[in-house]
């Protein structure tokens, strides 16, 4: 696999915030203020965000061919720490473990060995690559498993908003606690959605975004679901009925399986495993076209902010 050309996955490399310019210093401060207000000014035609389900699992797709069944030689750590310190089982446990399987678990990725598991996440400029055992190590590599076909898979993340952390067999780690079920599963329907519903007055764009009620449905994905079933994302969580919340799991089921498998949604950076970028974003129904005319009806967009997300829908054909 090309080192420049094969990245399995990588998120938006646009963030919110100014954390990046508080640990690197005034230079850097103004170039992000400068970013910021390039982003402001095309934010309405477009509004990048990190890695959702979709591209989470086409890395998991991309790496599985090349990890399943493979014994890891060593483990390299450039760094002790992403997000939150790597723990030490990852250099103890995982040398010598052979990979069992490569798992998502909503967008976190785990490579399962007897001794246990290691856990994944993108953060928001995370990418993982298995390159050739002796690829020279790049700025922002910050981690390398090798493994004994000569082999390495490698994780960069210059933002540093993924984490590696470590999962001992049998048990749940914290972060995956309390999670939803799988909307790809067969458990997420319209009775499951109905039922968890009632006397809720969230509107339902911010429920069926929660992570308790279903993982992997970010932004995007909910706007688009939300469209296809013909439900408004400010209507109440609670007054939808169990018929339109039927249709709302086939939308999110039929959104996101499309989605998968075109690669994921092209979010600037990502790029799929075989090079070539996903398709989905250009043919977004309501999604960052706010003011634009309703594919089906014509009629203008609408958006505001709900839940703190920006959200476009269409007024007459949802309802």
């Amino acid at each position: 696999m090309c080192l420049e050309e094969s990245p399995l996955s990588q998120g938006a490399r646009r963030r919110r915030g100014g954390v990046a310019s508080e640990r690197r210093g005034p230079r850097f401060a103004r170039q992000t203020v400068g970013r910021q207000r390039a982003a402001l000014a095309c934010s309405r035609i477009y509004n990048p965000a990190m890695p959702e389900l979709p591209e989470v699992e086409t890395t998991r797709r991309g790496l599985e061919p090349h990890l399943h069944g493979r014994r890891i030689h060593g483990v390299i750590l450039r760094r002790p720490d992403l997000r939150w310190p790597i723990p030490a089982e990852i250099e103890r446990e995982l040398p010598g473990q052979r990979i069992a399987a490569i798992r998502r678990r909503a967008k976190y990725l785990l490579l399962d060995t007897e001794a246990g598991s290691a856990l994944l996440h993108l953060g928001m400029s995370g990418s993982l690559r298995v390159l050739p055992g002796d690829t020279p190590a790049r700025a922002h590599d910050h981690v390398d498993i090798s493994l004994e076909d000569g082999r390495l898979l490698r994780f960069n993340d210059p933002r540093r908003f993924g984490c590696l952390l470590w999962q001992p067999p049998g048990q749940t780690h914290e972060l995956l606690r309390g999670l939803g079920p799988e909307p790809l599963d067969d458990t997420f329907d319209g009775d499951y959605l109905f039922a968890r519903s009632r006397g809720r007055s969230a509107p339902v764009k911010t429920f069926l975004m929660d992570q308790r009620i279903v993982v992997g449905v970010g932004n995007i994905y909910a706007a688009e679901s939300l469209f296809m079933a013909g439900i408004s994302p400010l209507r109440e969580a609670g007054k939808v009925s169990r018929e339109r919340y039927q249709r709302l799991a086939d939308a999110v089921k039929t959104i996101l399986g499309h989605a998968i498998a075109r690669g994921g949604t092209t979010l600037r950076d990502f790029i799929s495993p075989d090079g070539a970028p996903g398709y989905f974003e250009q043919e977004l129904s309501v999604y960052g076209r706010e003011g634009q005319a309703c594919p089906r009806c014509g009629r203008t967009l609408r958006h505001a902010s709900i839940g703190q997300r920006a959200s476009v829908w269409c007024g007459h054909c949802q309802r």
